[in-house]
């Protein structure tokens, strides 16, 4: 039993197949999904190696990296040879990647169409279960100066506190406002509540001259933009 244990170790394999010392002389681009989720966990259980474990955590997400980063915890918990320990690590990582794509997405920021207002804000708000509001500001160049969470649940034109984003749009020097909201249930047909809310904000922003440029709907994997629909 003991040799048969030894020889799903990574250690015992020749060194071209460890993960870790593969990503140390052939980079991190070679390896697998499986092994970079293997260095998190560093080992397997009794019957398998740590890649063949992962394989496993991967294949039940359709090996789909956006699907595995919304288990949570307990989920991860469930594939044996997973202790909380190594859960948080591959939890951490995903957050960690997540992140990334938001700090990207901001360092390309002028917004140049609304397909780049999706790539913005899709990481932040397109695969959370509730529903979040957010608005965009822009300067005269369409630069994002900021953006900020109006509100957090469901929405409706009474919990849209229009005097404090004319306040902020002031402070900050925007000319422009873009508005940005997730339907958790994947629809993307805007509702009376949307139509309502885009229509507050560009009455109440065109008396100070600054314009609501677009409204995006956002699920996780598509968007429906006001202005590209005509209607703004």
């Amino acid at each position: 039993m003991q040799e048969k244990l030894a020889s799903f170790s990574i250690k015992n394999w020749s060194q071209g197949d460890q993960p870790r010392e593969k990503l140390f002389y052939k980079g991190r681009e070679v390896l697998s999904d499986a092994e970079l989720v293997a260095i998190l966990i560093g080992s397997g259980n009794r019957d398998e190696s740590a890649v063949a474990l992962c394989k496993r955590i991967l294949a039940s997400v359709d090996n789909n990296l956006s699907e595995l980063g919304k288990l949570s915890i307990i989920q991860l918990m469930e594939f044996k040879g997973i202790g909380e320990a190594k859960a948080i690590s591959i939890a951490a990582a995903l957050e960690l990647g997540r992140r990334r794509r938001v700090e990207d997405a901001l360092q390309r920021s002028k917004i140049i169409s609304s397909r780049s207002v999706f790539e913005l804000m899709q990481p932040k708000i397109g695969e959370l279960k509730h529903e979040e509001f957010w608005i965009i500001y822009l300067n005269n160049s369409n630069r994002v100066i900021q953006k900020n969470q109006l509100s957090k649940g469901g929405i409706t034109g009474t919990l849209v506190d229009v005097r404090l984003v004319l306040k902020n749009a002031l402070e900050v020097g925007a000319t422009g406002l873009i508005l940005a909201h997730n339907h958790p249930s994947g629809t993307l047909k805007p509702s009376e509540s949307d139509k309502q809310i885009t229509n507050k904000l560009k009455k109440a922003a065109q008396s100070i001259d600054i314009k609501v440029l677009d409204h995006l709907i956002i699920t996780e994997k598509a968007y429906f933009s006001f202005a590209d629909e005509t209607l703004l």
